[in-house]
């Protein structure tokens, strides 16, 4: 049995390689060649444009991919969703599509933009979106480079961001958010019937939320008293509730958590002055909630 896999090509290929690679599925790709190998022998992958994914994943091209939920809507083809995955080309957060015009455009509100025309890759969520406000405007696609039709070649513009830096870079200002969107494991209905290949599919979905849970998280195992118990407790930031384990002296116990690495720099000497010992911090290679 071969699982076939989609890999987003484009601005999403390294964040979702590095991804795979934490998750314990090293991937390898070549520079000239859009099909690529795993460390498992019975998953393959290919490189596709994460605006194509869903149709290949709906027609059984490939079994499953990863792609953003915005060209699932966009597509408006049938698919499994198997696990929502919060990362983006920079942050681990979801991303913006959103309506913007020039800094000086006299346009407050989507309804100011009547008879205008809207440059954009995400044709149908944009009509869609301003035919449900009852706006009437010519949705024209953009091939790219969007943020520099305004106002020579469009009136504005629906774009996608992180940060907004690049809207702000070209002069342009932010009117409303017209989908909130983020990278998803999708797979062919068929596929995901089957039930090897669903077992497998739910597996890498597993092992992919592990790791990014694992993400800028760190672990710490340390001593302490008994009687100290409590204040050291009251320090730690736990993701559920510590892991607490008798020692052979029974007046001392051990204690395993999970903090954010962020919080290590403020909460270890906090730790040290609750009269703990034997701190231990290390990495985290996987979560599994």
């Amino acid at each position: 049995m071969k699982l076939r896999v989609g890999i987003p090509k484009g601005s999403l290929q390294e964040a979702t390689l590095q991804l795979f690679a934490r998750a314990g599925l090293p991937t390898y790709t070549n520079g000239r060649s859009y099909f690529g190998t795993t460390a498992d022998p019975e998953i393959d992958c290919m490189l596709i444009r994460a605006q194509e994914m869903a149709r290949y994943v709906e027609h059984g091209a490939i079994d499953a991919g990863l792609t953003g939920l915005d060209w699932v809507i966009e597509s408006g083809l049938e698919v499994a969703t198997v696990s929502d995955l919060i990362y983006a080309k920079r942050s681990r957060g979801k991303v913006r599509w959103v309506l913007a015009v020039p800094e000086d455009s006299p346009a407050q509100t989507a309804e100011d933009l009547s008879g205008c025309i809207i440059a954009t890759e995400l044709v149908k969520v944009t009509r869609d979106y301003f035919q449900k406000k009852c706006v009437d405007v010519r949705v024209e696609f953009s091939w790219g480079a969007t943020e520099v039709k305004p106002p020579m070649l469009a009136d504005a513009i629906v774009e996608v961001t992180e940060t907004g830096s690049s809207l702000k870079a070209n002069r342009l200002r932010i009117l409303e958010t017209v989908l909130q969107s983020n990278t998803q494991l999708i797979a062919n209905k068929c596929s995901y019937a089957d039930r090897e290949k669903r077992r497998k599919i739910d597996n890498l979905a597993l092992m992919l939320q592990g790791a990014m849970e694992a993400q800028d998280r760190v672990g710490l195992m340390l001593n302490v008293r008994k009687g100290d118990l409590t204040a050291v407790l009251g320090v730690l930031p736990a993701l559920q509730k510590p892991t607490i384990s008798h020692l052979s002296d029974d007046d001392w116990v051990a204690v395993n958590t999970i903090i954010d690495e962020s919080a290590a720099w403020d909460v270890i000497p906090r730790l040290k002055e609750a009269r703990a010992e034997g701190i231990v911090e290390y990495p985290l290679n996987k979560v599994v909630l």
